[in-house]
């Protein structure tokens, strides 16, 4: 099991054998905690409805049960291993999504878009498996509205998911200061290339330009922009074609011998 896992068991012990989950296919949960939990709910008061989507059962099996400890936040449903159904967010209603990462990005991205075109009232929470700074960003794109990393503790649960359902959103300060450091060079690299309009390249191509010149992989410029490395490879396809290039470094080679590159 990873440290997350460890971490928020450890936590949420305490829990009783008989609120294991039943019906985790369709997601409904249905515990003796929970249901006196909603008739005890004071009117017009906030309850935060929450679908966790976990892989690991032992590890869905402790978020359900440390958050139901909660007083102002409802389980409504528990997505078992397999493909994730965004129906259940839809039949339960919920407010929020606790995804665990599924150790795919690919995977993981798939599972945000999805919600995010079919539930887009819902927000995500999202623990995720990586330490990656491009991964954090690709997420950041699909629509998260917050980020734990995988040694999130119990309490960073918790907390999250009241700022989350406040309207805030979530990431470590670490990843905040890097998103801080993305839009800064955003704005920095719309001024560092200034490229005569009749190559035909759009503004996001002229702002990969620089970058190359700098040496840059792939990975990197695409890190820069919270972009996927095929996406900057597509890039460079069109722009080779569009400037009459044999490879990256014939674009900028190009763009400077034509005095469009300042």
């Amino acid at each position: 099991m990873n440290t997350a896992a460890r971490r928020i068991s450890f936590s949420a012990g305490g829990g009783q054998q008989q609120e294991v989950v039943r019906g985790e296919r369709g997601g409904s949960v249905a515990t003796a905690e929970k249901a006196a939990r909603l008739r005890m709910g004071g009117a017009g008061e906030a309850r935060a409805r929450v679908y966790i989507a976990a892989e690991n059962r032992l590890l869905r099996e402790a978020l359900s049960r440390m958050l139901m400890k909660r007083g102002d936040i409802d389980v409504v449903g528990l997505n078992s291993a397999g493909p994730f159904r965004v129906e259940g967010l839809i039949e339960e209603r919920a407010d929020i999504l606790l995804l665990t990462s599924r150790g795919s990005l690919a995977e993981d991205i798939f599972v945000i878009r999805q919600v995010r075109l079919t539930a887009s009232t819902v927000r995500i929470l999202l623990v995720g498996m990586t330490e990656d700074d491009g991964d954090f960003f690709q997420y950041v794109r699909a629509g998260i509205r917050g980020y734990l990393p995988r040694d999130a503790s119990a309490e960073d649960v918790l907390a999250a998911m009241q700022a989350v359902q406040a309207g805030e959103a979530v990431c470590p300060g670490s990843l905040c200061a890097l998103l801080f450091r993305f839009f800064e060079r955003e704005a920095t690299s719309v001024h560092s290339a200034t490229i005569h309009p009749r190559l035909g390249l759009t503004r996001r191509e002229q702002q990969i330009v620089p970058l190359i010149a700098q040496g840059l992989t792939n990975k990197e410029i695409a890190n820069q922009f919270c972009l996927s490395e095929q996406t900057v490879k597509n890039h460079l396809y069109r722009m080779k074609h569009k400037v009459g290039a044999g490879d990256r470094f014939g674009i900028v080679h190009l763009c400077r011998t034509q005095g469009f590159l300042v």
